[in-house]
């Protein structure tokens, strides 16, 4: 079972408070290592300031009896009990110990008397319990006594106890930072994305019977308006498809209503009484008739309706036009020579089309030419490329189309004449698919008639025109 998805304003604000919280960290660390540096520095100063002072008192016979007598003196200034100090000979036991939290005496490299003391001298270790402990070694001259080692030391508890803290606050801030920088980017998305919320209601409300309602884009963020866009393209082309089919299933009925009836009436007026095999055979041939026209006018239909227009657009290719024409030709040179019409094909240049769209609409015109064209005439089929394009034509002698009648001969089911309605061999829908095949190409188609000669002229643009 999948889980609900969780919103997008809820992601945002959680990759908001995430990243908020990074920043914050990495800003907190790169404090708390300069604050680590600056107190180190700060305790190795105060060692090599302490011993450097010990260098001088102890250049003194008089310090040197009272560290013999009174030892107890140099443990209280030290003043608590995390700092160590040892004074006394090599291999010799100690003048002074000073040692009230009984640490472990490290070994150490003392500095020369002749070298200054620098904070690079001072020497860390890791101490008691995960707690630094940092000590500096260092000869003294005390004249009478020799050379003197003093060492002294001190575990950074107080040190280890500021940084602890600091770090907790940091983490603790950060994430106060970040939960409240989370609240308030969940708030600054979901107002922000309320104009997609508008939207989303508004495309709900968009239905079969409102297609013609449009997205509104006024106030919508930049980012969206691609999105309205490209909706509102989706619903021009659902429009245009819903009226199409409309008018489909409109004409379909229409046309299917005679042929059917047709049908119908026959058949039951040859059922009401008995008939002779060959009313019967009649009967049946003109019902096969009627069957294969409507066989043909449904296989029509269906191409319309499933013509997909980015299929075609992918499958274009260049093709030679002589070869085309001469393919049609070749084609129908025995249905026209049926007929009595000679065909004449010529032409040159490239078309880009869908091959086998090309071929269906060059054949719907052909076989409409040969259909009406008058006997013992010429059908020309021809080619003339131009800048823009390619114009193909298909033309024939017959008789000539009146004026009022052609801008409606690529309507479906249209016929010039209507005695022709009951004919197997026209369903008015040869013209309509050449047009459909011409808008899938971009192109344009149109028709001219007079003197007796009708011209079909099909335009295809040409492929760097379209690019």
């Amino acid at each position: 079972m999948n889980s609900r998805p969780h919103s997008l304003t809820l992601r945002l604000a959680l990759l908001f408070a995430l990243l908020a919280f990074a920043s914050l960290i990495t800003l907190g660390v790169c404090l708390y290592r300069e604050l680590e540096r600056e107190l180190i520095r700060r305790d190795d100063a105060a060692l090599v300031t302490r011993v450097d002072q010990l260098r001088t008192f102890l250049n003194d016979s008089n310090t040197l009896d009272l560290i013999k007598s009174k030892p107890a003196l140099f443990q209280n200034m030290l003043g608590n009990r995390e700092s160590l100090l040892m004074i006394g000979a090599p291999g010799q036991k100690p003048l002074l110990v000073v040692n009230p939290g009984n640490l472990d005496m490290p070994t150490l490299s003392p500095v020369t008397m002749d070298h200054p003391l620098v904070l690079t001298d001072v020497q860390h270790f890791p101490g008691v319990d995960g707690v630094p402990f940092a000590a500096l070694a260092a000869t003294i001259d005390s004249g009478d006594l020799g050379s003197l080692q003093v060492v002294a030391g001190r575990l950074m508890t107080e040190r280890t106890s500021v940084l602890a803290n600091y770090r907790l606050r940091v983490y603790i801030l950060a994430s106060i930072a970040a939960l409240l920088l989370a609240l308030c980017g969940y708030l600054l998305l979901y107002r922000g994305l309320r104009p997609l919320r508008r939207l989303a209601a508004h495309a709900q409300g968009i239905g079969v019977g409102n297609l013609t309602e449009r997205l509104d884009s006024h106030g919508a963020p930049l980012e969206v308006l691609p999105m309205i866009d490209a909706f509102n393209g989706v619903l021009d082309r659902l429009a245009t498809g819903f009226i199409q089919l409309g008018q489909v299933s409109t004409d379909m009925a229409h046309e299917l209503r005679t042929p059917i009836n047709n049908l119908l009436g026959e058949t039951q007026v040859a059922l009401q009484q008995s008939r002779s095999v060959e009313a019967y055979q009649q009967l049946l041939a003109s019902n096969v008739e009627e069957l294969e026209r409507l066989a043909r006018m449904l296989d029509n239909m269906l191409f319309l309706a499933r013509t997909d227009p980015a299929s075609a657009l992918r499958q274009r290719q260049e093709l030679d036009a002589a070869d085309e024409m001469e393919r049609m030709a070749d084609y129908f040179e025995g249905l026209a020579a049926d007929a009595g019409i000679s065909i004449k094909a010529h032409g040159s240049g490239v078309i880009w089309a869908e091959p086998m769209l090309l071929r269906r609409a060059l054949a719907n015109l052909c076989a409409n030419a040969i259909k009406y064209g008058a006997p013992d005439s010429e059908l020309v089929v021809s080619a003339t490329p131009s800048s823009d394009g390619i114009s193909l034509r298909v033309s024939n002698q017959g008789a000539t189309i009146a004026p009022q009648h052609l801008p409606k001969l690529f309507e479906r089911f249209y016929r010039v004449d209507e005695s022709r309605e009951r004919s197997a061999q026209s369903n008015g829908l040869g013209l309509s698919i050449v047009a459909t095949i011409m808008q899938l190409h971009s192109g344009r188609y149109g028709v001219t008639s007079e003197n007796g000669e009708t011209c079909f002229e099909l335009f295809f643009p040409g492929r760097v025109l379209e690019r």
